[in-house]
């Protein structure tokens, strides 16, 4: 099953550029995401009394076609990826006109957080129901090796290297 979520695109949402600003992308992605949770009985009401969240570790885009002011974009969730016990989860979104013109895709990958301890969790059941109904049959089985593959890893400094005042 997949998820639609509608947006009006607002002058705000543009760019120098006059089309949606990347950071309008990752706004309506998380907008989605939290539309679709509150939908499923899993809204900030439900996590605050589960003393979980979501965090999203990694996330990227592909762009197809311009979005512009005044339009309405349809963005899609499915669920694309997820650990045995969805501890770990991956969404992908897909941004489409009224018309059905896909103009973006992105994906997703994050952990739910018990936010007490800081620390990766396992969801409740709850969560579990609503997120195997939106799974499809490309979705794949995630594991920790999927979070040690993502791209990057960090990379401290020397807190010495940014005394700008030299």
């Amino acid at each position: 099953m997949i998820y639609y979520h509608k947006h009006e695109v607002r002058w705000s949402d543009i760019d120098a550029n006059r089309h949606l600003a990347n950071s309008s992308y990752v706004q309506y992605c998380a907008q989605t995401r939290m539309a679709f949770m509150t939908k499923h009985k899993m809204g900030v009401a439900q996590l605050n009394r589960w003393g979980i969240g979501p965090v999203i570790l990694h996330e990227r885009y592909s762009f197809f076609k311009e979005i512009y002011a005044d339009q309405e974009v349809i963005v899609s969730l499915e669920i694309s990826g997820s650990s045995e016990d969805a501890s770990i989860y991956k969404f992908t979104h897909k941004f489409y006109l009224p018309d059905g013109t896909h103009c973006a895709t992105a994906e997703a990958t994050g952990v739910w957080i018990d936010m007490m301890l800081r620390k990766t969790t396992t969801p409740p059941d709850d969560i579990l129901v609503v997120m195997n109904q939106f799974k499809t049959e490309n979705t794949k089985l995630l594991s920790r090796e999927d979070i040690k593959a993502l791209p990057f890893r960090p990379e401290n400094l020397d807190a010495n290297l940014f005394d700008l005042n030299r």
